[in-house]
């Protein structure tokens, strides 16, 4: 009877012990995934103002700089090399995460060149950001890609960081966080970039 008794009285406090399951993100990651969210408005907000101001007429038509597609095209292989240093984090091959790291982040500085250069071509075919020659179609173009290269600028150094902590052996499978939030934020750009290429071309 008195066991009865004392098991009566534990069983609520052994319910209470146990601790509940929660869910829970790396504060780091939640403040990158605000910092997405805030650019995924931002660009919405560009494209948005591009098709409202082209509607309104006086809108200059150009042909895009050829160099846009080579910058796709590094953009697109930075993925590639980036994804490969997050596989080799995980498998704790640091000889192949610093190659595909330097790798990403010599793709990611050709893009930003790249992008510098056209804005070349666009000057030689008398398209201006601004003054009395300038036209809102081109200005929208400089505004759109400076941007986003400002971002691409901003991830670089990222790389920069996350490639020092893989030199000191900082980056591995037990500690991945700063090579899944620099391989987020350089994936993000890089379809960010095909998204906004795709909406020139169909509406330049």
């Amino acid at each position: 009877m008195a066991l009865q008794e004392d098991l009566k009285y534990q069983a609520p406090y052994s319910a209470i012990e146990e601790p509940e399951e929660t869910l829970s993100m790396h504060p780091q990651k939640f403040g990158m995934w605000l910092l997405i969210v805030s650019i995924v408005m931002m660009f919405a907000a560009f494209t948005s103002a591009y098709i409202v101001r082209k509607a309104e007429g006086n809108w200059l038509e150009f042909d895009l700089p050829t160099l846009l597609w080579v910058s796709t095209v590094l953009i697109v292989l930075s993925s590639a090399t980036m994804h490969w240093a997050y596989l080799s984090a995980k498998r704790d091959n640091m000889g192949a995460l610093k190659l595909a790291i330097s790798l990403t982040s010599v793709l990611g500085s050709g893009f930003l060149v790249s992008q510098f250069m056209a804005w070349g071509e666009l000057v030689q075919n008398k398209v201006f950001f601004a003054g009395a020659s300038a036209n809102p179609s081109g200005s929208f173009l400089y505004v759109i890609t400076g941007v986003h290269g400002l971002h691409i600028v901003s991830a670089v150094i990222f790389l920069f960081v996350v490639l020092y902590s893989a030199f000191r052996y900082r980056v591995h499978s037990q500690n991945l966080a700063r090579i899944e939030m620099c391989a987020t934020y350089w994936h993000f750009l890089d379809i960010l970039w095909l998204y906004l290429f795709g909406f020139l071309l169909l509406n330049h």
